[in-house]
């Protein structure tokens, strides 16, 4: 017999991208740049409202390019969520929590996403850790979205 697990998971994924950590710490902070990468391939983002400093909540709505029938937590080939920036450290790291809307109390939860930016030879190894994720969103989407974001934001920086 097995029993399926309803806890919240923690998925996680990095790149080393070819920029100082003060341009990556930069590009999570700016609403222009966070709208050109922060939605995975397949999605467009749009800022709905922004105050990038501790403390400081934001409003994004992520547009599917190409809904199918039941894409889209919110509504119909949408993804909204708000965030708040729980912790920043300049340079270093970003603490955000986020929660979807959605009617569906299986994705209407928050997630804590800890970004970390670390100086590597020739670049920086930016780590996003999101924990606490539903287990109504795929594991497997997730890490190719989170994947995804990140070479958005390598092809933006670098």
């Amino acid at each position: 017999m097995t029993i399926a697990d309803d806890s919240p998971r923690t998925d996680s994924v990095s790149r080393v991208i070819l920029a100082p950590p003060r341009k990556l710490y930069r590009a999570h902070l700016d609403p222009d740049m966070m709208s050109r990468w922060r939605a995975p391939e397949g999605m467009t983002a749009k800022i709905l409202s922004f105050d990038g400093r501790l403390g400081g909540e934001y409003r994004m709505a992520l547009h599917y390019d190409a809904a199918e029938p039941g894409d889209g937590k919110s509504e119909p080939g949408i993804d909204r969520f708000s965030g708040t920036f729980e912790e920043l450290v300049r340079d270093e790291k970003i603490v955000e929590r986020i929660r979807f809307e959605s009617d569906d109390p299986a994705f209407a939860q928050s997630m804590l996403i800890t970004t970390t930016l670390r100086a590597v030879k020739g670049g920086t190894k930016v780590t996003m850790v999101c924990s606490e994720v539903s287990p109504a969103i795929s594991h497997e989407d997730h890490l190719a979205g989170m994947a995804s974001s990140l070479r958005l934001l390598a092809q933006l920086i670098e």
